[in-house]
């Protein structure tokens, strides 16, 4: 969305100005913007791309003009609406004040005359709108705006323009809904097509329940376990909760939240009559403690019945020892969702599942514990440990499903599956990239050690000496891992990854010539699958296939997509595939997890910086004046621009446009941002000036991989961290900005350096070294860095960062910050190592710097997991039955 933006701006630069973000939904982005035309604050809502293209941009402005005629006191109006570039929006009035929600937010409860009032007001206004021949079918505390008190209805229409354009048949498929769990009727959660006026009667229900006890009527974890509930119970009583609720208006707010539509009121008219007074409307009165009459038992009967399969589908997702749902597409492949029994979740970040070849046993490996792999047999009700396998990783099946190879720390071994007896085949595994592929012809290829880890090895199944099957030096600095092999033992497919795996390609290599080649950029998981279509999983857990010849090992044509959802991890999608056709693979969020910048405070008090602003984001450089930040964001396919953005609530601009380009860096008088743009192997450094008065142009070239750059305080040496590259596994290397611009070795060796930071005096720079066999922090003198070391951290270090006096150098040790107090009159001296917070919670890269610190004492920018539910449980694991059946008919369409 963020790319879209820019050019949004532009396109509307003539009618209207966008100021900053107000907030975000499932489909709209909103922002303040300025009508230059009418020289007024309006709302300018921009619908996400993703559900432009399902519902086609014409057809769904055609029908948002069916509100604009929509004129009522407690219904926010629509200004204008169209089409820039590519992105659809509407505008609307600017309202001071707050979202219902908002205030729910803060008082939890509302004074029962308020909230009665507020559901009066919105009820008048569904009234009006029903009568108008327009459902708001979206009904909910975030819709409800409050202006001086009174209640504005808003978004009226945009729902039903999506049900009644191109694509709302096919929201559902995709995994789009039309309305929000809590407040979905259950003819709405059931999918009915024909929605009536009763629909939003129960979604105000909902609002004035949740007004009145602090919580809408149904809640649970997850979106499934609300929609089972909303099926299967009853609302609990209000006076039971809240004594101070008049009888009466229980009595309507339970009989709005009727599971039968012709149990609710008929109108929003009757439901506002019966909030007014006792006795304005006949209601029904459900009982928390009396049974329903016989007609009505039966009634709710009926519909339970109907819904049965689809309330099971739901239960399954949140629990059960092996629960299922089980629908069949058209092309005759049938879906499950899985759980695997209390306490056994699959780790996300060991490629935990893996299918033997007649798909009739899955290997899980175990997220809550070291171990061990687990196996699920089809037709048995519980998962079995594999003894023997405890702290193992990469499950894989032999051909024939008889035995199971692993990796355990830097040991490759595999079981018989019934038999205890296990065999170690090789004791020097990879331990950074891992996995591994069983072949046909009884061999076994692994990453492993080699001049830069990019080799991979081949080993008998039975045992003996490994061979050499691949070394690249074309691959210097990136890792190689992650093999699957092709049939007939004609070669392997392997992803190779760079920066913590932002950029992913497949590749394929020829063991009859031990040459290698790229197949696909944004490209991992490949599986060859029958009829020479060779699946593979994009960054964005997107599943496509694409034709592929086996003899020469290429690509023949373009990608179809076949799956959405798919979790990646690392370089690695959890995904696998029978010879049988059967799927399963971990459904999940896109792999650039979305992250919130926020200031913490050294006693670990966070606030975030931009409540509305999250986003891909991958590193963050604070400005000199602490007044901006320059953030590496990740786009579609694999790429990366930099962006600044104005504290605290100001715009987000687009500074570098084209390529991959990363880890900013700003110059130290605050113009300018330096940042590292991937050539393939080699990097180069550029500079921009923030306002973007002039182009990009070139600061430092080198032969190998970028991977950090910063700036000396006097701007006279540019300090570059290398990775992989011909002298060393990790070098820090100073180029001049002026006159000689030869690269000069500062700190090469033959260990890893990493994040290296220059003091603000410019006398000394601080790194990370594994010279000692763990990563600690060390100091040496600048720029002459020859005449004297001194290590900082003991015990572990990572990640130093100075404080803009100099006094402080701090760094990561475990899961804790720590400040080491610097003395440096005339040499360099740590007095004190002083834990400050716990940095457990905040997402670290090991390779690059994962914080800065903001000038002047006033903490530190730590970017941190936006959207997580702690709640969550188990990931949702699919799998499907004669899935290839489902992948022809998609490539036939």
């Amino acid at each position: 969305m963020a790319e879209h933006l820019g050019h949004l701006t532009t396109a509307l630069a003539d009618r209207y100005r966008l100021e900053r973000e107000l907030g975000q939904g499932g489909m709209a982005m909103v922002y303040l913007a300025h009508d230059l035309r009418h020289d007024r604050k309006v709302a300018l809502k921009v619908l996400r791309p993703e559900l432009s293209a399902i519902l086609g941009a014409q057809r769904f402005l055609g029908e948002i003009k069916t509100t604009a005629n929509l004129q009522h006191p407690h219904i926010l109006g629509l200004f204008d609406s169209g089409e820039a570039d590519g992105l659809v929006f509407y505008v609307m009035p600017f309202v001071e004040g707050e979202s219902l929600r908002a205030r729910l937010v803060r008082e939890k409860q509302l004074p029962v005359d308020d909230a009665v009032r507020i559901a009066r007001e919105v009820a008048d206004a569904l009234d009006y709108a029903h009568r108008h021949g327009v459902i708001h079918r979206d009904i909910k505390p975030e819709n409800i705006l409050l202006h001086d008190g009174r209640a504005l209805v808003a978004d009226f229409g945009i729902a039903l323009a999506a049900a009644r354009s191109d694509g709302g048949s096919r929201m559902t498929e995709t995994g789009m809904s039309l309305g929000t769990p809590h407040y979905m009727s259950p003819e709405q959660a059931m999918g009915e097509r024909e929605i009536t006026v009763r629909s939003d009667v129960y979604a105000l229900g909902c609002v004035l329940y949740e007004m009145l006890t602090g919580e809408p009527p149904f809640t649970g974890p997850t979106a499934q376990a609300i929609i089972a509930r909303v099926m299967t119970e009853e609302p609990r009583s209000l006076t039971l909760q809240r004594k101070t609720v008049p009888p009466h208006v229980e009595a309507a707010v339970l009989t709005a939240l009727s599971k039968l539509p012709a149990d609710r009121f008929a109108t929003a008219a009757q439901f506002g009559e019966a909030l007014a007074r006792p006795g304005a409307a006949t209601v029904v009165v459900p009982s928390g403690t009396e049974r329903a009459p016989a007609s009505r038992r039966s009634r709710l009967r009926t519909l339970a019945r109907a819904a049965v399969p689809w309330v099971l589908a739901l239960l399954a997702v949140s629990g059960g020892a092996w629960a299922w749902r089980e629908r069949t597409s058209r092309s005759g492949t049938s879906w499950r969702y899985l759980a695997f029994g209390p306490g056994l979740s699959p780790a996300t970040d060991r490629l935990p599942l893996a299918l033997s070849p007649d798909g009739n046993a899955l290997a899980i490996v175990d997220a809550n514990s070291s171990g061990p792999i687990w196996l699920k047999r089809r037709g048995v009700l519980r998962p079995t440990p594999i003894l023997g396998t405890e702290s193992a990783i990469f499950p894989t099946f032999s051909p024939d499903g008889r035995w199971l190879a692993f990796q355990e720390g830097p040991r490759l071994k595999k079981v018989r599956l019934g038999e205890s007896e296990v065999v170690t085949l090789v004791d020097s595994v990879d331990q950074v990239q891992g996995g591994l592929a069983w072949l046909d012809d009884g061999t076994l290829i692994y990453p492993g050690p080699g001049l830069q880890g990019k080799v991979l090895f081949r080993i008998s199944a039975e045992g003996g000496a490994s061979s050499l099957a691949l070394e690249d030096k074309t691959l210097a600095g990136l890792g190689v891992g992650y093999p699957q092999g092709l049939p007939g033992a004609h070669g392997v497919l392997f992803t190779v990854c760079t920066s913590g795996c932002v950029q992913m390609s497949l590749h394929a290599l020829d063991l009859r010539t031990g040459r290698q080649r790229e197949l696909l950029n944004d490209a991992t998981g490949g599986i060859l699958l029958p009829g020479d279509r060779l699946l593979y999983v994009r960054r964005d857990g997107t599943a496509l296939v694409v034709p592929f010849d086996l003899d020469k090992l290429a690509v023949t044509g373009p990608g179809v997509p076949v799956l959405e959802g798919v979790t990646v991890f690392n370089g690695v999608a959890n995904l696998t595939v029978s010879r049988t056709g059967v799927l399963v693979y971990e459904q999940g969020p896109p792999p650039a997890n979305e992250v919130q910048p926020a200031r913490v405070s050294r006693e670990g008090v966070i606030s975030p910086i931009d409540s509305a602003w999250h986003g891909p984001f991958n590193s963050f450089a604070v400005s000199p004046d602490g007044r901006r930040i320059a953030v590496g964001v990740g786009l579609e396919s694999g790429r990366l621009d930099i962006w600044i953005k104005q504290l605290d609530r100001g715009p987000f601009t687009r500074l570098s446009f084209g390529g991959t380009n990363r880890r900013p860096a700003w110059s130290p008088d605050g113009r300018t941002v330096a940042f590292i743009h991937d050539t393939g192997a080699t990097s180069l450094v550029y500079q921009r000036p923030v306002d973007g008065s002039t182009p990009q142009h070139l600061l430092a070239s080198l032969d190998r991989q970028i991977q950090e750059v910063t700036w000396s305080p006097d701007g006279r040496w540019l300090v570059l961290r290398t990775d992989n590259g011909q002298a060393g596994a990790g070098d820090i290397v100073g180029v001049r900005t002026s006159g000689d611009t030869t690269p000069v070795a500062m700190v090469a060796d033959q260990f890893t350096e990493l994040h290296p930071t220059v003091s603000p005096d410019g006398r000394w720079i601080a790194y990370t070294s594994n010279e000692s066999g763990t990563q600690e922090v060390y100091v040496r003198a600048f720029p002459q860095t020859t005449s004297g070391r001194w290590q900082v951290s003991n015990g572990g270090g990572f990640q130093p960062r100075w404080s803009s006096d100099g006094r402080e150098l701090y760094f990561g040790s475990g899961d804790r910050l720590i400040a080491a107090q610097i003395r440096a009159t005339q040499g360099f001296e740590v007095t004190e190592l002083k834990p400050l917070l716990s940095a457990a919670g905040f997402p670290a890269d090991q390779f690059h710097q994962s914080y800065d610190v903001l000038p002047g004492g006033k903490g530190l920018l730590f970017p941190r997991p936006w959207g997580a539910d702690p709640t969550a449980g188990a990931p949702i694991v699919v799998e499907a039955e004669n899935w290839l059946a489902d992948v022809q008919a998609r490539m036939q369409r």
